[in-house]
């Protein structure tokens, strides 16, 4: 029998389709939800119990987009526009090695565990040639073995660019790779990696990174090769006006049409940022299912704009939130990131455009949603995945508060008391548990020295 965990006391906020909440306990056993409200009466002697008096208990947060790697170069062209960053930045991701691969995401899961995420997705597209003629590290190998030891669920995405500088892209030629090469790599990672069964743990997606940097035959041949493994389709669009206007001018259309053209709109479709749309184009969304990863603290930092997220969900689109790359987003943490979403919706469309149970609704249920996953997680519910956080509110920034909901969305970020993943704690009493944060950061500073010296490769 799998061990049985009770969590008592709480304030629970089930994110479910009755989006009920109550002071009760929620009782899993094994990696599974069994009871929510009231505990059954045949709990086992041995059964953990954990106290959630002066807590609200959620759902675990999903994060729809991110880029691990980058957590070895925060802080760097701090003060410049999207294409102006990665053109200072592609330099520096010349130099990654599968090793400080392995460190950045070690450090940056670890910080997404500790921000009370539970699943994530990310988008990884560079992969520099390692001088073995010509052969490319495995960097997606290197990100699932270090999620496995942070013990997040996982959503990976295969990127990928084929447009260089040299052919009117974005990126240097040296870190483009052939479509050919692309595809097969591709699918290698569906046919060793990909788990589409209940409960799975890892799931690999599909990801061209953007249309100033993929060409259209790798965004129609990697839809196929995608579709044809049943995977998700990721990419970036319309994160910046100099996008929208490269697009037009270079594409013949917006961000949204062009991809639109190549089979990319769909409920296995979704789309990183989406900050400059048109009407139509949030009714396409909508009508097609295609979903959107919305992440306001990076277009902030990067001066991207607000995404027209009241606008999306009025519609009706699909929408979880993203804390995107550590390198445009120094924090990284989930739970500012629910706070940000309400806080710019509001700015840019008034005090009604969100309330604040609906930017938490984003990063769970709507997470799930986003990444196919809402069978299984995203919300409080007898059969789901007992993946869950619980926030103590009852420290002095939080007391006094009285909406539990209003004090974890609108006041500072609340310790973590318990994070569980797959029913197995993966934060306890604040602290990560599963690997050695102190260690990684040191780890991290290393890494940092090599690429500045410029000794990756």
């Amino acid at each position: 029998m799998a061990a049985v965990k009770v969590i008592r006391n709480a304030h629970i906020v089930t994110m479910d389709a009755l989006k009920r909440e109550f002071d009760g306990s929620v009782v899993f056993e094994g990696n599974r939800i069994i009871a929510v409200g009231e505990e059954p009466d045949d709990l086992p002697e041995k059964a953990t119990i954990i106290d959630g008096r002066g807590c609200v208990l959620t759902p675990g947060l999903v994060n729809t987009h991110h880029h691990l790697y980058q957590w070895i170069t925060r802080g760097l062209a701090a003060d410049f526009e999207l294409f102006h960053w990665l053109v200072t930045l592609y330099p520096k991701w010349k130099d990654l090695t599968k090793d400080t691969v392995y460190t950045a995401a070690i450090a940056s899961l670890s910080r997404l565990a500790a921000t009370g995420c539970t699943t994530t997705a990310d988008h990884h597209y560079v992969f520099p040639p390692t001088g073995d003629r010509g052969k490319r590290a495995d960097m997606l190998g290197s990100e699932i073995t270090a999620a496995a030891a942070v013990g997040l669920r996982f959503h990976p995405t295969r990127g990928s660019m084929d447009l260089g500088r040299s052919n009117g892209g974005l990126p240097p030629d040296q870190l483009v790779e052939p479509l050919r090469d692309i595809l097969t790599d591709s699918e290698k990672a569906l046919t060793e990696w990909h788990d589409a069964s209940p409960g799975s743990m890892l799931r690999i997606g599909l990801a061209p990174c953007s249309p100033f940097s993929a060409s259209a035959d790798l965004m129609r041949e990697t839809a196929s090769l995608a579709r044809d493994y049943g995977a998700r389709l990721h990419t970036h669009l319309a994160e910046t006006q100099q996008e929208v206007e490269f697009c037009h001018q270079n594409l013949g259309g917006s961000p949204l049409d062009y991809v639109a053209e190549l089979g990319w709109t769909g409920p296995d479709v979704w789309f990183a940022h989406a900050v400059h749309l048109e009407d139509r184009e949030i009714e396409l969304l909508a009508a097609t299912r295609t979903a959107v990863a919305h992440c306001p603290t990076s277009n902030a930092r990067l001066g991207a704009g607000i995404a027209r997220l009241r606008d999306m969900v009025r519609a009706g689109v699909t929408v979880g939130l993203g804390v995107d790359g550590a390198a445009s987003n120094e924090g990284t943490s989930l739970i500012e990131e629910v706070r940000h979403a309400l806080l710019f919706a509001r700015a840019r469309d008034g005090a009604e455009a969100l309330t604040a149970r609906q930017a938490l609704e984003l990063a769970t249920i709507g997470g799930a949603k986003v990444l196919g996953r809402a069978n299984d997680i995203g919300s409080i519910e007898v059969g789901k995945l007992a993946d869950l956080a619980l926030w103590r509110l009852d420290t002095l920034p939080h007391t006094g508060i009285a909406d539990p909901v209003v004090a974890l969305v609108m006041g500072s970020a609340p310790p973590l008391e318990r994070l569980f993943v797959d029913g197995r704690a993966i934060v306890e009493n604040d602290h990560v548990v599963t690997v050695d944060v102190e260690k990684a950061a040191k780890v991290v500073l290393t890494a940092q020295l090599v690429m500045a010296r410029g000794h990756g490769g």
